[in-house]
């Protein structure tokens, strides 16, 4: 997720014995813990609800796909690898050195 290795850990570790103190830092590093922990629990809380509002229709869904990241993927970038072969019903693709239709009431 934050992509940190063991480098940046012992530097971020160094800044925090720097900046608390070696005596509040096991209290800093309790806090944070508690912090984290319910965080943790209103995320949880929150799919739970969501997912008990939508209904069982939807209990497969995963909230992952929700992102905007995820639905542009999903929606269209899948689309158009799907898509490739697909002619759509009325439509022929143009031949070599074809004009395309042009409409002169439409412009």
């Amino acid at each position: 997720m934050f992509d940190i290795g063991l480098p940046e850990f012992v530097v971020l570790a160094f800044i925090a014995i720097f900046v608390f103190g070696p005596d509040k830092l096991p209290e800093v590093a309790r806090q944070a813990g508690r912090m984290i922990k319910q965080v943790r629990v209103l995320a949880n809380q929150a799919r739970s609800q969501i997912s008990e509002e939508l209904g069982p229709e939807f209990a497969d869904i995963d909230l992952r796909d929700l992102t905007p990241r995820r639905l542009v993927q999903k929606h269209l970038l899948d689309d158009l690898e799907d898509d490739d072969d697909d002619v759509l019903p009325g439509h022929r693709p143009l031949a070599a050195g074809e004009l395309p239709p042009y409409d002169q009431d439409a412009t």
